[in-house]
């Protein structure tokens, strides 16, 4: 069985047409090489309710399985997606988000300035990476290798974890 799989990028100048998303495309790619469908892609803008919105949204009505976001995970004011999918998800995979920021100081310390956070809603995984293709790209590498194995444990599956 194929997951599915949403991306979702938060950008304000991306949500008004003044710049071309490229970090979403590279994630839906990453995504669809790995075997997954992804039915869902928006850009939306920096904004704490129209991320919940969306979030909740793709959980509950479209019941997607993986949910990326991309953006909004800096320092700036209008960076809120951490908290948005705070206020979707019921449980902290912590993990997840410190795998990202580990693997990224390898390549540039500002990867300890990225608040991103991944966490369960439901039965879907919701993952905040940060904005930048690059960090994107270094993101799905570290993440792709357990994605399967995290959404079959999060749907019930009682498989053994040893590899």
């Amino acid at each position: 069985m194929a997951f599915t799989a949403g991306v979702l990028t938060l950008s304000d100048k991306g949500a008004l047409g003044e710049r071309e998303d490229t970090a979403g495309p590279l994630i839906k790619e990453a995504l669809l090489k790995a075997g997954f469908q992804v039915p869902a892609y928006r850009i939306i803008p920096d904004d704490y309710e129209e991320i919940l919105v969306v979030l909740v949204d793709w959980v509950d009505r479209k019941g997607l399985d993986l949910i990326i976001t991309t953006g909004g995970t800096g320092l700036s004011p209008r960076d809120v997606t951490p908290e948005a999918t705070r206020a979707a998800i019921e449980k902290e995979v912590p993990g997840i988000a410190e795998a990202i920021r580990a693997y990224g100081m390898k390549h540039t310390p500002y990867a300890m300035l990225s608040r991103g956070i991944a966490g369960i809603r439901k039965q879907s995984l919701i993952i905040n990476l940060p904005g930048s293709p690059k960090a994107c790209q270094e993101s799905m590498e570290v993440i792709l290798p357990v994605l399967n194995h995290a959404l079959e444990k999060i749907k019930g599956s009682t498989k053994e974890c040893a590899r």
